[in-house]
């Protein structure tokens, strides 16, 4: 069964493949660049609900089952925020240092650190292009004050996972995968694949 994940996003799509097919045999998870989508995709939706939709929508009107998905940082001291701008939090999409350092200077003067990572995911069948299945996934942890780690992309240096005592950076891709906001809402949707098999 192919799928396409609305997004060209490298590691995204490695790490889908990875986990996706731990739970669910002959899966594979193909970018917009494999099925020529060319173009961008506006997400202008208010939650990651709403997003997660937009992205899978517009994959599945070419006929593919689709999965659009939404994730992000939830911080509890900045109501939320970067939530659904997570990615472009500084203002440039896509620009990991500047988003970090703009987190951590926000929270300078702030004693609660606890954040959340959160993903949904909507998965479209092409037949029901108007109606989405979702799957959400949550993993806990608090915002260190300086990077650790190597490893991963986005927030993942600051994203401290108490009960590893890591940083999403520290972990190896199995590691963060198996408690990862991503891996839950994965594990979910594998759930529901199964039956359509």
């Amino acid at each position: 069964m192919k799928i396409v994940l609305a997004s060209r996003n490298k590691h995204k799509i490695e790490e889908w493949n990875a986990t996706l097919g731990k739970f669910v045999d002959g899966v594979e998870i193909l970018s917009l660049d494999d099925i020529g989508f060319e173009g961008e995709i506006e997400e202008n939706g208010e939650t990651f609900e709403e997003n997660a939709f937009l992205k899978a929508s517009a994959a599945a009107k070419l006929g593919y089952f689709s999965i659009g998905e939404d994730s992000g940082l939830a911080v509890t001291a900045l109501g939320g925020a970067p939530g659904i701008y997570s990615a472009r939090y500084a203002g440039e999409h896509g620009n990991d240092a500047a988003n970090n350092e703009l987190l951590l200077r926000n929270l300078s003067d702030k004693d609660d650190r606890s954040a959340s990572f959160v993903c949904t995911i909507a998965l479209i069948d092409p037949a029901e292009p108007e109606r989405g299945k979702f799957f959400r996934g949550e993993t806990e942890g608090v915002i260190l004050h300086e990077a650790r780690g190597k490893g991963g992309f986005g927030y993942d240096p600051l994203f401290f996972y108490e009960p590893m005592g890591l940083s999403f950076s520290e972990m190896s891709a199995e590691q963060k995968n198996s408690i990862s906001h991503r891996g839950k809402a994965i594990e979910q949707l594998a759930e529901y694949l199964k039956q359509l098999q």
